[in-house]
Formats: structure tokens, sequence, C-alpha cells
């Protein structure tokens, strides 16, 4: 197994100056940033950064494309019902259930449960979310008949009125 990087051995606060600095010079000037290091009293490689940047250039570039990607379905399927959000919450659990079988103990638990304890918050999060949207629609739908059959509209049109409304909530 190769050393560890000198770069995660760093301080948070260096390790996140490094990580604006690659950033803000799009990735270049790694002499510099080593220079600048040795300065402050870290002695780390320009090939050392070099690769880190790299993999670290990597990273925010599948971070970005799938933010975009997210962005685009969104943009192209509005989800007033949360189901793309919740389509997510499954597929982290299933993922999480197979890393847990596949390690045979030998897996972060702490880290694990956390995970779990964090994506079960979210599904109840989610699931009052929806609710709240399915009351707000029937309040709007209750409203808007009531309105609608004082103002002479028919039955028949009052009725197709609250579908349209509920329609996207139920």
């Amino acid at each position: 197994m190769p050393p560890r990087s000198k770069i995660t051995t760093l301080p948070a606060e260096v390790k996140a100056w490094l990580d604006g600095a690659l950033v803000e010079g799009d990735f270049s000037g790694y002499e510099a940033l080593a220079d600048t290091l040795r300065a402050k009293g870290y002695d780390i490689s320009k090939s050392a950064i070099h690769r880190y940047g790299q993999e670290f250039e990597d990273k925010l570039a599948a971070l970005k494309m799938a933010s975009q990607q997210a962005r685009a379905v969104v943009e192209a399927a509005p989800d007033n019902e949360g189901a793309v959000n919740e389509a997510l919450m499954r597929l982290v659990q299933e993922k999480l259930f197979q890393l847990l079988m596949a390690q045979d103990g030998r897996i972060d638990l702490p880290k694990v449960a956390k995970a779990v304890a964090e994506l079960g918050k979210a599904s109840v999060v989610q699931k009052k979310w929806q609710a709240e949207v399915r009351d707000k629609a029937r309040a709007v739908a209750e409203a808007a008949e009531s309105l609608a059959s004082k103002g002479g509209l028919t039955g028949a049109t009052v009725q197709q009125i609250r579908k349209m409304i509920l329609g996207i909530a139920e």
C-alpha cells in the first residue's frame, strides 16, 4: 500500500486554504503552492500537490456535472411530490445495507449508523413535507370550490377545478 499523502495530514485550515488556492488558480501553479506551504512549515513537493490537485479537480468536475444533471432533471420533470428524493433515499438505504453485508464487520459502524440516522431524519422530513403539500392543496381546493359555487359556476366545473388542484397532491 502506498504511503499516505502528506496533504491528508495537513491541519484542516491549511488544507482548506490549499483547496481554495487550487480552485482559485484553476488547478495550476503547483510550484508556487509548494513554496507557500514550505514557508508555512509544511514540506510538500509540487508533485504531491499536483497528484492531489488532479484527484480534487476530478472530484469537483464530477460534482459539478452531477449538479448540472440534477438541475436539468428537475427542470425537465418537476417533482412536486418529492418522488425523486424518496427514490434517492431508498437507493442510499439499499447501498448502505449492501455495504454492511459485504464488509464482514470491517466497517466504520459509527459512520454508517450516523448515515442511517440522517437518512431516517430526511425520510421523516420528506413525509412531513408531502403531508403539508397535500393539506395546502386540499385547503386551496375547498376555498376555490366555495368561491366558485358562489360565483355561479356549475357543479361539474367546480369539481373539475377541485380535481385540477388536488391532482398535484394526490
